[in-house]
């Protein structure tokens, strides 16, 4: 949630929460966003990371990081895709994981 919550609140769009516990045996859940452009896929990825540190959940594995068109960010139980548009559109992870339970993003402010 830390990761979506972060995502969000740095204007990234369309973010799904997808729980894979019951049909995944690599991750529990993927994080997966827009972002407007490679700087702010890069900008996200680097918060998301440090937010990682912070909690005690260090960050497994990065990829896509120079290019920022898909960086994949791999904390082993969760799992963060930040997605230009153009290749989120491409490879439809949402459809691909299509039988994945959503979760719902608390917005700021509510209870």
């Amino acid at each position: 949630m830390t990761a979506a919550a972060i995502a969000r609140d740095r204007h990234c769009s369309d973010i799904v929460i997808l729980d894979l516990r019951t049909i995944s045996p690599a991750t529990n859940y993927f994080v997966i966003a827009t972002s407007t452009s490679d700087r702010q896929a890069r900008s996200v990825a680097d918060e998301i990371s440090d937010a990682g540190e912070r909690f005690n959940y260090p960050r497994f594995g990065r990829a896509g990081y120079e290019q920022g068109r898909w960086i994949l960010l791999d904390f082993v139980d969760v799992v963060v895709h930040l997605f230009n548009a153009e290749t989120r559109a491409y490879y439809n992870l949402e459809m691909l994981w299509g039988d994945a339970q959503r979760l719902e993003l608390e917005e700021p402010g509510r209870r």
